[in-house]
């Protein structure tokens, strides 16, 4: 057998053997692509059932913390974070407000924390579900607004939650286990998919019977808080 014979031979096995390696690998992706879609479909029928469902600005959850009497025609609908400083500015805003509006208007909370930018959001989420657990959701609202720049900037924040749950009178052992509850968790989860749903990107958003509110002013509310109770007035007139 001649020199070029041999190259001929040489590379007919090189061929045949990449050939054969080409095949094993179509057929071990063949073999990972049936293993992999009925995990991928348990996988995403798995979320779909744990997550539950979400809820629109427009319409009102069986779990949503609402301030006032849920049958006025208006429905103020903010999606906030308990570290972001203009939550804060806008809670104390609508504090200002609500002597004027809470006969046509009704408030409801629905987190959105912003946990990249603000660490402890989540944990603050959290307490507040767990207190709303005790019949004592707005009252920790409130405590958390109030004190944001106290427990903005500390390392671990837990302690002084607890300090506020003290001052409610709240359980805290009961507390405690609530933070850590799976329903505690889904309801934050809930609200920030519903927030993602409907534009939510940055806090915080307010939403008036399902109008997105461009500036957050006290004469801006208070013209569609206005506008709107009288669309549900003349609505309602024969």
């Amino acid at each position: 057998m001649n020199r070029r014979e041999k190259q001929r031979q040489i590379r007919q096995a090189k061929q045949q053997a990449a050939k054969q390696k080409q095949r094993r690998r179509q057929v071990l992706g063949r073999l990972g692509l049936f293993v992999a879609l009925p995990a991928l479909v348990l996988l995403v029928v798995w979320v779909l059932v744990t997550q539950g469902p979400t809820y629109s600005p427009v319409e009102v959850a069986p779990n949503d913390h609402i301030r006032g009497d849920p049958a006025t025609p208006v429905s103020i609908v903010v999606y906030a974070d308990f570290q972001c400083p203009a939550c804060a500015t806008e809670n104390q805003l609508i504090a200002r407000l609500w002597s004027r509006i809470e006969d046509r208007a009704h408030l409801i909370f629905r987190h959105y924390p912003l946990t990249a930018s603000n660490p402890h959001a989540w944990t603050a989420a959290l307490y507040a579900e767990a207190a709303g657990r005790q019949g004592s959701f707005w009252e920790m609202h409130d405590s958390l607004f109030v004190n944001q720049p106290v427990w903005s900037f500390l390392p671990d924040v837990e302690s002084e939650f607890e300090s506020y749950a003290e001052n409610l009178e709240l359980d805290l052992d009961q507390l405690r286990a609530d933070v850590e509850s799976e329903d505690v968790i889904a309801k934050v989860r809930g609200d920030q998919r519903g927030g993602n749903s409907a534009g939510v990107r940055s806090t915080p958003v307010m939403f008036i019977n399902g109008q997105r509110v461009a500036q957050l002013t006290a004469s801006r509310i208070l013209d569609l808080v206005d506008q709107h109770f009288r669309e549900a007035a003349g609505d309602a007139a024969p």
